[in-house]
């Protein structure tokens, strides 16, 4: 099967770039109700797994055990921008299981935020881990490490009880079976899974639902989902698709995005959970893509789904401010 052409970029009149996808919206039981490309197709969801992969943080009982609130259990599930915040917070986790930087094995990187980059260029000699876009899933994955009595060194590896945990959790919700022949490494070094389009997006129907999963699962899944949605600069950051998403309509749409333009989001309201995939890896197309998706579950005069679709279309300018071109969604969301 192709995937439709679902974003296109112009130049003056001319589309200039064409990006192809896939996507799919289910409810809780797994019921398909809209989709557009293969969305049996494996992909790997990457850092949009992210609350999945939180998930034994909470049911191990870690995160209440070292008194976690709304920001820390959000920036386990982030992909952060690095910001000054970002990385306080995730050195103030790990030092109340009684560890610092030194445990993350996420490695260091400067944040792909411009404008947190120039700052860090001028306030830091260099990155540390706590920098990482990562640093507030590895704090999560070491507290849980230490609550749990696991060994915290390598818990990056396959092999791990805690990533074996995490790979449990994710077929339980996925539907999909993971191992060694659907394994790749994550750019912050533990394993990645490809699944399903539509089981990606169903495990997080059943995470905002319930549905299907035994109680302490649910009210753990519940839990992060409503911890992202109430703090969502700590689940990316200033400027960034995630926290605008999550601030458009606060309480009514949890969103999280992953490398290689995949994209997931669930409307606690409707019950519905969906997830994109550009085909060629764009973070604009796969943005404009759940931008509009989401959308339609939005009443269309209202200011919601306006601005939602103001985001999904959007103008672009040269460095002078003249407008060149538009990115814009194709009527394939909208069939």
């Amino acid at each position: 099967m192709q995937n439709p052409v679902t974003v296109e970029v112009t130049r003056g009149r001319i589309v200039e770039s064409r990006h192809r996808g896939m996507g799919i919206v289910v409810d809780g039981d797994g019921r398909t109700v809209f989709s557009f490309g293969d969305v049996e197709s494996g992909v790997f969801p990457r850092s949009a797994c992210k609350a999945m992969q939180a998930l034994p943080l909470v049911e191990s009982g870690a995160a209440d055990a070292y008194g976690f609130g709304n920001r820390e259990l959000a920036l386990a599930c982030a992909s952060h921008s690095g910001e000054d915040g970002h990385a306080a917070l995730a050195a103030s986790m790990l030092a109340r299981a009684g560890r610092d930087v030194s445990a993350l094995e996420c490695g260091a990187h400067w944040s792909s935020d411009q404008n947190t980059l120039i700052h860090q260029a001028r306030t830091l000699e260099k990155p540390t881990a706590l920098h990482n876009n990562c640093s507030g899933k590895h704090s999560g994955f070491v507290c849980t490490c230490c609550h749990a009595g696991y060994e915290v060194e390598g818990y990056v590896n396959y092999d791990h009880p805690l990533q074996a945990e995490i790979r449990g959790t994710m077929e339980a919700l996925t539907g999909a079976a993971l191992g060694y022949e659907t394994c790749g490494i994550d750019g912050c070094s533990i394993p990645t899974y490809a699944a399903p389009l539509k089981g990606l997006a169903h495990g997080f129907a059943r995470m905002l639902t319930g549905a299907g999963l035994e109680p302490l699962r649910a009210k753990a899944s519940r839990r992060l989902m409503e911890a992202c949605m109430a703090e969502p600069f700590y689940v990316a950051g200033t400027r960034r698709a995630c926290t605008k998403l999550m601030q458009v309509a606060p309480g009514k749409i949890f969103a999280k995005t992953g490398a290689e333009g995949v994209f997931v989001a669930a409307l606690p309201d409707q019950g519905l959970a969906m997830a994109v995939k550009c085909e060629d890896g764009t973070t604009r197309a796969a943005e404009a893509m759940i931008f509009a998706l989401i959308a339609r579950w939005f009443e269309r005069d209202g200011e919601v789904h306006q601005s939602l679709m103001a985001m999904a279309n959007k103008s672009m300018k040269n460095w002078n401010g003249i407008h060149v071109g538009d990115i814009r969604v194709t009527d394939a969301l909208f069939a």
